[in-house]
């Protein structure tokens, strides 16, 4: 067969998932080319201007932490950096950071332009050419015919894409580009299962018709917290964010009007993503509430663009209009981009292997919101392992796949292939069974090797790591040594600041889990010779492998108990929503499958490791 150009591994799509792959792919001296409908908007951050959030920050660490490049992009371009989760654990600790739109897009593409043995084509690819099962090239709708060993399918919304406001539709992969309808169809063809998932943005505002002070500011941290390991400090000018809240008079309004969204008119049949609720969603299903949370964002230093999360919505634009104006301190506020819903088509997930290769045709992966995800940074974790193993398969090399105690990156991939999606999949801490292990402050010590044996690690960041593994060793067999006994002069100090006896001697391995103690109040103990040469980045991790030491065995405990119970009887009136602890999510998935056994449970699609744990304890129980 004839193509115009060869090439060993083809990436379609340009978004988070796309750009890692084809980053991975190309740095492992692979000659790939990234496809996509516009350059222009490589790496466009089509909803949130923000990466990162509760376990989304540790995948981004995680992608880092292998070679990936999104935490570099972000560390250069964010304009507000917080740690999520500060008053609790280390473990559920998570970095975010809102991104300078343009700034972001504008970085990518400097990077990806930058990488050898990478090549940009335009186009929109409508037909996957296979032969005896194998994949050998693309199409694209102008009829040029591109060959390759390997192609990763990362097109996000643009599969079938179909817009909706109030009660108009179109087809558009976002709004003002084209959908990617040929290629959706030529997936069935190959016999793909095919389902249909929905998004939703909100309209973003004309910051100068709004009166900033009528909302409540929100600050960036002090001391950031970046994302790559590389990063020593954040350069760039921090920005404020506000708070605000809608109101009942403004949920009366929706409520007159449901049914001009097409969410509640039946013009809309995909499943829209469970944590990320549009505004109608949580007026009609959460009624109680008379108010929800708003959160004004700017999208750049140099625009007066602002993303107001916690709106998105279908409604008709000129109804978007009314309704903000109800909230006060929108009273002149004007729309730049009115907020829409989108449906898109997925395939099942059940359909890959665990390297994100289809099991259909060799060669193929998907990677993204084609496989049901929902979020940039699920999208770029499965980018980069479908790079990586796309690259693999063309220089036949073993595949790399990280399993559920290793990385949230195993735990995505095993939730996806094992129980496919029924709504889209977002990652959080409690998917994960080890979860006090994967920690966004080491995911360094977890991946780094591994990014070092596939090969897209650079020098100087396997030196980089090298050196932090020794300052977190040399830290644990200080804190372990150090000890302070009722003699010393530093005793009584503790003893006086943590007011209470700490026995006959300490150790400040020992203290640092005490309440109270603080990880500042470590490193002032800690001798002179060690605080020099360590960051107080390493001293953190060391002190959240000290403090969750006698955890982790008791959770490894806890799993082997749980896997061993698959007989126990499940009682036919077991009312679920009573068993404290479970989520309504979980309560759902439950009722709607009516169990029979401890086992049967095991299997339900979404079921998290703790609310496994929850039902077996209450299953043990006296009462039940």
């Amino acid at each position: 067969m004839f193509f115009d150009e060869q090439f060993e591994v083809i990436v379609i799509g340009a978004g988070h998932a796309g750009c890692e792959a084809a980053s991975a792919s190309a740095r492992l001296g692979v000659e790939t080319a990234l496809v996509t409908i516009n350059l222009d908007l490589i790496g466009q951050m089509s909803c949130n201007p923000a990466i990162g959030g509760i376990a989304k920050g540790h995948l981004v660490r995680e992608i880092d932490a292998l070679g990936g490049i999104m935490g570099r992009v972000i560390d250069r371009t964010g304009i507000q950096f917080r740690l999520l989760n500060r008053s609790r654990g280390p473990a559920v600790q998570s970095p975010r950071s809102q991104a300078d739109r343009a700034l972001y897009r504008t970085e990518m593409r400097r990077v990806l332009e930058a990488t050898p043995n990478l090549h940009f084509r335009q186009g929109i690819v409508s037909e996957l050419i296979v032969d005896k099962g194998k994949i050998i090239g693309v199409e694209l709708q102008d009829t040029r015919r591109f060959g390759a060993n390997s192609v990763i399918v990362a097109t996000g919304t643009f599969l079938n894409g179909k817009i909706h406001t109030g009660r108009k539709n179109y087809s558009a992969g976002r709004a003002g580009e084209p959908a990617s309808i040929d290629l959706a169809e030529n997936l069935k063809t190959h016999g793909f299962p095919v389902g249909r998932l929905k998004t939703g943005t909100p309209p973003r505002l004309d910051g100068r018709t709004i009166d900033w002070s009528a909302f409540a500011e929100q600050l960036a941290d002090e001391d950031p917290v970046a994302f790559s390991f590389a990063t020593e400090k954040i350069e760039q000018p921090q920005i404020k964010c506000h708070i605000g809240y809608t109101n009942e008079r403004l949920h009366s309004k929706i409520q007159e009007n449901i049914k001009q969204s097409p969410l509640y008119s039946g013009a809309i049949k995909g499943i829209g993503p469970r944590y990320c609720p549009s505004i109608e969603d949580k007026v009609v299903k959460f009624a109680e509430k008379n108010k929800h949370q708003l959160f004004l964002e700017p999208e750049g230093h140099d625009t007066n663009e602002v993303y107001l999360n916690g709106f998105s919505t279908s409604l008709p634009a000129e109804l978007q209009q009314d309704l903000l104006r109800m909230i006060e301190g929108f009273d002149e506020v004007r729309i730049i981009r009115p907020g829409y819903a989108i449906e898109y088509d997925y395939v099942d997930p059940r359909e890959l292997k665990p390297t994100m290769e289809t099991s259909r045709v060799s060669g193929l992966f998907f990677a993204g919101q084609i496989n049901g995800t929902t979020g940039y940074e699920e999208a770029a974790c499965q980018g980069l392992m479908a790079g990586i193993n796309a690259a693999f398969h063309v220089k036949h090399r073993e595949p790399v796949v990280l399993q559920r105690n290793e990385a949230y990156i195993g735990v995505l991939a095993d939730d996806l292939i094992r129980h496919g999606v029924d709504e889209p999949y977002r990652i959080f801490t409690s998917r994960a069974e080890a979860r006090l292990v994967l920690r966004h402050d080491n995911a360094d010590q977890r991946l780094s090797p591994k990014g070092k044996d596939i090969g897209l690690l650079a020098d100087s960041d396997w030196e980089r790591f090298n050196q932090r593994r020794d300052n977190i060793a040399t830290l644990r067999n200080t804190l372990d040594k150090t000890r302070f006994k009722r003699t010393d002069v530093e005793y009584s100090t503790i003893s006086q600041i943590l007011e209470c006896d700490l026995g006959d001697s300490i150790t400040l391995s020992e203290l640092s889990r005490r309440q109270g103690s603080t990880p500042e109040l470590i490193y002032r103990l800690l001798p002179k010779y060690v605080q020099a040469q360590i960051a107080q980045k390493d001293l953190h991790t060391a002190l959240a492998d000290s403090l969750y030491s006698g955890y982790i065995k008791n959770q490894e405990v806890a799993t082997e108990r749980v896997n061993r119970h698959d007989n126990l009887k499940v009682p036919n009136n077991l009312k679920y929503q009573e068993i404290g602890g479970l989520s309504n999510e979980m309560v759902e998935r439950l009722e709607r499958a009516r169990p029979q056994t401890f086992g049967q449970i095991r299997k339900i699609n979404g079921i998290t490791p703790v609310a496994l744990s929850t039902v077996l304890v209450h299953l043990n129980s006296p009462r039940s």
